[in-house]
């Protein structure tokens, strides 16, 4: 099989994680930097990191990366890449792009110069003018990084935060691969329950069954590539049955949620269902202030409300200093938040025993970590 250069992309803060995913898959040689994980693969290897990866948002092909400080510059070196290998004659290109302390500072302009320099080379190969763009779709972006540009196509399609499980997210969605490292970074032994007693639609503790049972987060869903001529559909089907073999049956585990909507709580139940834990988690009807726990042991890991869902400064911090209490109530328990609001830490009584910088979509966050004592 050809070999590509491959781009895995994650949310700021978590980079370490899917770096630790990969590898387990038995990747090596990679190169991590802000945003992004590279590597080499071919058409089996996109198909194993679109189906296994628990934390990354896309898998991109890199086709091409260079200096460019002027509209030249960039197109001549877009119409230069062998765009044809991949790409067949009715393609539809969709090319998007970002940049960033760049000379080349105009998005749309960059998007258009590079649509342009493709037609071109695509012509070239084809021996056409005019493309129909009726067939599979391809999305190209252009990013631009202090002058640098990388070309790269997606291969995953919609974001493989979009497991397929969850019809309901509720107010504040937290996304399905960022509560997944959650659950990774919250040093959760199988071995423990797990508690979040803010759980909304569920999504932590999905993602944790999910988890436990080795359960592929991309098996119930397909990815755009799988359409390309050029790929062999076949391949992801493999590796979905394989998947499918590799699953754990036995839920030894526990995993307990806590909500005050019961709506939500039925949304919870109807997206485990989907997922296909239904039978591993509990969820409950429970105001936080009336919360207690026979478990003298257990790992709670929770996005409680911080502010951009209740306006009431004052309750959220009451809240925070509710979980401060827990940790008195229950020294032996890991408690893990997730919180947007500045002064968690103060109003939870005590400083963290590791915490994270991290990104809810654009929204700026920490992950506190308070160790079992």
């Amino acid at each position: 099989m050809k070999a590509f250069n491959l781009i895995v992309t994650t949310t700021f803060g978590i980079e370490a994680i899917t770096k630790k995913e990969i590898e387990k898959l038995g990747y090596q040689n990679l190169v991590v930097e802000n945003g992004k994980i590279e590597l080499a693969g071919d058409v089996r290897d996109i198909a194993m990191l679109n189906t296994w990866l628990r934390t990354a948002e896309r898998v991109l092909i890199k086709m091409a990366a260079f200096k460019a400080t002027s509209f030249e510059a960039l197109f001549n070196q877009t119409v230069a890449i062998d765009w044809a290998a991949l790409m067949p004659i009715d393609a539809k290109m969709h090319v998007v792009g970002k940049s960033v302390k760049s000379q080349l500072y105009s998005v749309p302009d960059c998007q258009s110069i590079v649509k342009k320099a493709i037609i071109k080379a695509m012509s070239k190969s084809y021996g056409v003018d005019h493309f129909e763009e009726d067939g599979p779709v391809y999305k190209i972006e252009v990013a631009l990084l202090k002058d640098v540009v990388t070309l790269s196509i997606d291969t995953s399609g919609a974001g493989l935060h979009k497991r397929g499980y969850r019809a309901y997210a509720g107010a504040a969605p937290l996304k399905e691969t960022l509560a997944a490292a959650l659950v990774m970074m919250s040093r959760w032994k199988f071995s423990q329950p797990m508690i979040d007693p803010f759980c909304g639609s569920g999504t932590i503790l999905i993602e944790a069954a999910m988890f436990a049972r080795n359960i592929a987060p991309g098996l119930k869903r397909s990815f755009v590539c799988e359409a390309w001529p050029s790929f062999n559909a076949q391949t992801f089907s493999q590796v979905r049955e394989e998947a499918q073999h590799k699953m754990f049956q036995d839920n030894t585990y526990k995993l307990i949620g806590y909500d005050i909507d019961d709506q939500v709580l039925r949304q919870a139940r109807s997206n485990a269902k989907a997922a296909g834990v239904s039978d591993d988690i509990e969820f409950h009807q429970r105001d936080f202030s009336e919360f207690s726990s026979p478990i003298s042991a257990a790992c709670l890991v929770t996005n409680p409300p911080y502010g951009e869902r209740l306006s009431d400064e004052a309750e959220v911090r009451k809240l925070n200093e509710m979980m401060g209490d827990l940790r008195d109530d229950y020294p032996h328990w890991g408690i893990n938040v997730f919180t947007a609001f500045g002064g968690f830490e103060r109003d939870f009584g005590e400083t963290a025993s590791k915490n994270r910088k991290l990104y809810n979509g654009r929204i700026l966050t920490r992950f506190y970590n308070y160790y079992p004592m």
